[in-house]
């Protein structure tokens, strides 16, 4: 009788079991963990990543899983959506991209723009554009990409004329007109926030302002006009591989990227250091 009650009890802990294991929780949109499709997308840590863990909850409720792998650098997450370890990454502008498809013969293609970080004019020893006395020192990156772009804020602010058509190319060489002899010092980029005490003024990245704990609303003496030829090139945006355009995980992807309630978030969050850009 022992034996007969004792495989009874062990019968119904069995199916019990059983039952539990195969019991999945629906989620708000009625998708369970189980029927979410993943979605591999490379991003560096700010403000990309940053931004993609607010997209997770919006891409859950249309039956996607967002999983983020954060890189370090510029090279390794074009190369691992090329060879498809990726499904994409959003880390780049789009010149970039251009230049990287050029230089390392990869078919990547951008899926839409998403958000840009402007450049702003930050005060050294001197506190003000108007402020500015003959002579004084200017310091700008010194790649030629972000150079150039930031020739370009300080000509839009009247402090320099560049010669005509030296645009996304130019470099202090291309200066026509300097009224005040400005001293253009170039600098590493990431360098250049903790160089402020040693120069009048200085041109920042968007994201290295923001890492040195500037508020590019609040302490920027001037910023890229949204309208400006450079806002245009360094739109960062969504990289797929050629071909994978269409697919309904990436539309998904973009369209969670460019909604509203992201838009609202980077405004909120970024001080200005980071603002929508759809086209």
């Amino acid at each position: 009788m022992k034996k007969k009650i004792l495989t009874l009890a062990l019968t119904a802990l069995t199916l019990a079991t059983f039952t539990a294991c195969g019991t999945t929780t629906a989620d708000k949109g009625g998708t369970t963990e189980k029927e979410l499709k993943t979605i591999v997308v490379g991003a560096t840590p700010s403000p990309h990543a940053e931004i993609l863990k607010q997209v997770q909850p919006i891409l859950k409720e249309e039956g996607y899983n967002l999983e983020i792998k954060e890189y370090t650098d510029y090279v390794q997450p074009n190369l691992a959506v090329d060879n498809g370890d990726l499904e994409a990454n959003y880390f780049q502008h789009i010149t970039y991209l251009e230049g990287f498809n050029e230089e390392n013969k990869t078919h990547l293609v951008s899926v839409g723009s998403v958000h840009y970080e402007p450049f702003g004019i930050y005060a050294g020893k001197t506190k003000s554009l108007d402020e500015l006395k003959d002579g004084a020192t200017v310091a700008v990156p010194n790649d030629t990409t972000n150079e150039a772009r930031a020739l370009l804020l300080l000509e839009q602010e009247g402090l320099i004329q560049l010669k005509e058509g030296a645009g996304l190319n130019a470099t202090k060489n291309d200066i026509e007109e300097n009224t005040k002899n400005l001293k253009i010092i170039e600098a590493e980029a990431a360098q250049i926030p903790h160089s402020l005490q040693d120069v009048d003024i200085a041109v920042i990245n968007g994201n290295y302002a923001l890492g040195a704990g500037l508020n590019v609303g609040k302490d920027a003496l001037a910023i890229e006009d949204s309208g400006s030829e450079s806002v245009q090139a360094y739109k960062n945006v969504l990289v797929v591989k050629e071909g994978n355009e269409d697919k309904e995980e990436v539309k998904a992807l973009i369209k969670a990227l460019q909604s509203e309630e992201i838009q609202t978030f980077m405004k909120e969050n970024y001080d200005g250091a980071v603002l929508p850009f759809i086209d």
